[in-house]
């Protein structure tokens, strides 16, 4: 079987494709299949991207989505389906999520419900011996667990694949990236209770089916075998590493900075919390050859993050740890969001004190948008927050779709213009530049700062 993956850009061109389809096209790969890839950038019309996919005669088109690439990605696939009659599968967060509005989407046959390696290789042998999506009398599809056929009742959910160590390393032709620059996960899952973030919701989507621990870490000399690979392949300069906390297990976290700092030396970024790190911590990365992290600061309100985002931290410990970081010599970035169901006014003037206060090189700033599958989109649909056409709206962050009590439209779109202008000042002070257009385009200038010290 030949499987063409379909990466879809929306609002710009990132500097890394999903990479869902990275570690599930090494794993068909694995197992005999033909991979491909197809990149719908901005710059590409329907017809282009569709004549992209016919020239690589797919057997199985896969699509990874989240809900930004949701509306464009559904309008393209039904663009392909009126030319190519080809079966579509789609995953990753938005279909895993949202799977029944996917599967009424024109074009859509398959969902895949998590995780997609193994779900992938079995739907290719079923079409392979002749399985087709229309036939309803033939079970061989609805007997695949984690893959919803269009037309057929919700699958049962398998185990989490494990260990991660049996997983071939990423297949870096599906991801895109820039010559020398690489991008790792060493973990899946995540075990903080965050409100707005769907990272979590997949554990929860295994627990309530009882298939078993979503969390799960690969080994360190797995990771560093992989690196090593890079590294002979001429492809490492630069490391991102994309777990949403990579600093969570201390042991594995100190063990990684030694070997890596003997074995790998290359530079590196990775995101992190501040519950999660402390002072020897950030020495020992900085001496491994860590030179950038990501926070999420998300509000500069206590109550917000004890009552409404479930996370129960500090102002001052954003203070102490993003000290330490500097200390470290470490450059960082962080994130803040607004317009958050609960939220007031006086909440978001104290986000914007603090971003101030923090004075970080650079910082994203985000419009709140309630993701399916997230415990504030179910707060977002219980209290009727959400506009009855929220399906057919793009998912960005400059502005609300929600109607909250206590912030209107106008004021969102007032704090995220005080937002935009407090980080040209700030990124003025520091760089003596004007800041990038896009704030992705700036966090990428600050990994770029990052790579070469």
């Amino acid at each position: 079987m030949r499987v063409v993956f379909l990466e879809v850009d929306t609002e710009r061109t990132w500097s890394v494709a999903s990479i869902g389809p990275g570690f599930v096209g090494a794993y068909l790969r694995q197992h005999g299949h033909e991979v491909g890839f197809v990149r719908a950038t901005l710059d590409k019309s329907d017809d282009q991207v569709v004549a992209e996919i016919a020239a690589l005669a797919p057997d199985l088109l896969g699509v990874s989505l989240t809900t930004r690439q949701w509306l464009r990605g559904a309008h393209l696939v039904a663009h392909l389906r009126r030319t190519i009659d080809v079966p579509v599968v789609a995953g990753g967060l938005h279909p895993t999520f949202s799977p029944e509005e996917v599967l009424a989407s024109p074009g859509f046959d398959f969902v895949c419900l998590g995780e997609g390696e193994q779900a992938a290789v079995e739907l290719c042998e079923a079409l392979a011996a002749g399985a087709r999506p229309g036939a309803l009398l033939d079970g061989r599809l609805a007997r695949i667990a984690n893959i919803w056929t269009r037309g057929r009742p919700r699958p049962a959910l398998r185990a989490p694949f494990e260990p991660l160590d049996r997983l071939p390393f990423l297949a870096r032709d599906l991801l895109d990236e820039p010559r020398g620059t690489v991008h790792m996960a060493t973990q899946r899952g995540c075990p903080f209770p965050c409100t707005y973030c769907a990272a979590r919701m997949y554990d929860e989507l295994y627990d309530e089916v009882g298939a078993g621990d979503y969390g799960r870490r690969r080994s360190l000399d797995n990771v560093l075998a992989e690196l090593e690979q890079l590294r002979a392949d001429d492809r490492l300069g630069y490391v991102i590493f994309l777990d949403d906390t990579f600093t969570i297990n201390h042991p594995w976290v100190r063990a990684f900075a030694t070997a890596y700092g003997e074995r790998i030396r290359a530079p590196f970024s990775l995101h992190a919390r501040v519950e999660t790190v402390n002072e020897k911590m950030l020495h020992q990365l900085a001496a491994a050859g860590c030179s950038m992290i990501t926070y999420g600061v998300e509000s500069g309100s206590e109550r917000v993050r004890r009552e409404v985002m479930h996370r129960p931290v500090t102002n001052q410990r954003f203070r102490d740890v993003f000290r330490w970081t500097r200390e470290a010599g470490i450059l960082l970035t962080c994130n803040f969001m607004l317009g958050l169901p609960g939220e007031t006014r006086d909440d978001v003037e104290q986000t914007l004190a603090l971003a101030e206060e923090l004075d970080v090189r650079d910082f994203g700033y985000f419009v709140f948008y309630p993701y399916p599958g997230t415990q504030l989109f179910r707060v977002c649909q219980e209290r009727g927050y959400l506009p009855a056409d929220y399906l057919t709206r793009p998912a960005n962050h400059r502005e609300s779709i929600l109607n909250l009590p206590d912030l209107s439209p106008d004021d969102i779109a007032g704090f995220y213009d005080r937002f935009t202008d407090l980080r040209r000042r700030m990124y003025l002070r520091h760089h003596g530049t004007a800041a990038p257009e896009h704030v992705a385009g700036a966090v990428d200038h600050v990994h770029d700062l990052a790579a070469v010290g």
